[in-house]
C-alpha cells in the first residue's frame, strides 16, 4: 500500500516524504526511489519519530503504517497492539509536539465491525464496532485515537475504514497473492502442482490497491476532519470465485486442497462496504475492474518468481 500512494503522489506532482523501518526492503520502491525523502525509523521510537517529523515538517501525513495481517496478530497480539496503537500515538503526539497541523489520515479496516448480521449488510459507518481478533482491537483504538485527536487537539484527522484492498505487490499472507504465487510457482516448476487453500465460503468486498490510494488522497483533501468514511467496491464476492478464475488462469493442471492452519479463529462469512458516505464527499468510485486486478497479481508473481528462480 505505501509503495503504491507514495508512487501515485509522485506522479501527481506531491514532494513525498516517507518513513521505512530500519532496514526495510526498497524492492516496491526501486522505479521511483529517487523522486522520494525516505527515514529509516522505527515508529514504536518516539524519539525517533520526534526527529523525523521536526526535520519533514509536513503538511500532510498518510498514516498507514501497521502490523496489517489478522493472522499473525493471533500468534502476537503484544506486537500488534505495540506496532498499531503506539506507533500512530508517537506519529501524532509528534506533530502535536511540533505544533504542527498537517491534514491527517488514519486508516483502519473492516475489520472493526466484526461480524455483522446478515440484516447489518451492507456496512455503513454507523454499524455498531464488534472487533473479534487483537488486529481489528488495535485498528478500532488507532482509529478512535484519530478522533480524539481532533476533538481533544483541534488536530485535522480523517479516518478511513478500507475494506479488502488487493494489488500488485501485496504480501502473500493474504489470499489473492497467495493463490497467484502458489499458481505461478507451480508453474515454474518451484512446486507441486496444488494450491493450498482455506475458507473458500468467505465473502469479501475487494478493491484495487491502485483504486484505493486515490480514495485515501480524495479522502484526506475533501473528507471532513473528525469525519470516519468506508472505502469499499460495493461488491461482495466469494473467496472461491477468486479461486475459480485462478485456476482458469493456470499453465498447468492445478490441484486444491484444504489447509486448516488457512482458515482464521474467527472468520466473518460475509462482508459488503456501503461507501456513500465517501462518494458523496469525495466523489470517488472504484475503475478498475476485479479480473483486470486478479491478472495483475497473477503476472506480478510469475514475473517475480521468474526472477527469482533465475
Amino acid at each position: 500500500m505505501g509503495s503504491h500512494l507514495a508512487e501515485y503522489l509522485v506522479a501527481n506532482g506531491v514532494e513525498v516524504q516517507g518513513t521505512l523501518r530500519p532496514g526495510g526492503s526498497r524492492a516496491n520502491l526501486c522505479a521511483f526511489e529517487g523522486a522520494l525523502t525516505l527515514y529509516e525509523v522505527d515508529l514504536t521510537d518516539a524519539a525517533g519519530v520526534c526527529q523525523v517529523v521536526a526535520e519533514a515538517r509536513p503538511d500532510q501525513v498518510f498514516h498507514l503504517a501497521a502490523q496489517a495481517s489478522v493472522a499473525r496478530s493471533w500468534q502476537d497480539p503484544a506486537q500488534t497492539m505495540s506496532a498499531n496503537i503506539f506507533g500512530q500515538l508517537n506519529v501524532l503526539e509528534a506533530l502535536v509536539g511540533a505544533e504542527l497541523q498537517p491534514a491527517v489520515l488514519v486508516v483502519g479496516s473492516s475489520e472493526e465491525y466484526g461480524h455483522p448480521r446478515p440484516e447489518e449488510l451492507p456496512i455503513k459507518e454507523t454499524n455498531p464496532l464488534r472487533p473479534s481478533d487483537p488486529y481489528s482491537v488495535s485498528k478500532v483504538a488507532q482509529d478512535f485515537m484519530g478522533y480524539q485527536y481532533f476533538a481533544g487537539l483541534g488536530l485535522p484527522c480523517v479516518r478511513v475504514r478500507p475494506f479488502n484492498h488487493i494489488g500488485p505487490r501485496q504480501s502473500d499472507s493474504f489470499v489473492t497473492a497467495s493463490f497467484a504465487r502458489q499458481i505461478a510457482e507451480a508453474e515454474a516448476g518451484l512446486r507441486e502442482a496444488v494450491v493450498k487453500v482455506g475458507n473458500l465460503e468467505a465473502q469479501r468486498d475487494f478493491t484495487d490497491v491502485r483504486d484505493v490510494v486515490r480514495a485515501y488522497r480524495l479522502a484526506l483533501l475533501k473528507g471532513e476532519p473528525g469525519e470516519v468514511y468506508n472505502l469499499g467496491s460495493g461488491r461482495m464476492v466469494p473467496v472461491q470465485r477468486i479461486l475459480d478464475f485462478y485456476l482458469s488462469q493456470a499453465r498447468v493442471s492445478i490441484q486444491v486442497e484444504q489447509d486448516p492452519a488457512r482458515t482464521r479463529p474467527a472468520d466473518v462469512p460475509a462482508v459488503v462496504c456501503d461507501a456513500t458516505k465517501l462518494r458523496e464527499a469525495t466523489g470517488w468510485e472504484p475503475r478498475i475492474p476485479l479480473e483486470q486486478t486478479l491478472t495483475d497479481i497473477l503476472n506480478y508473481w510469475r514475473e517475480k518468481v521468474t526472477k527469482g528462480k533465475g
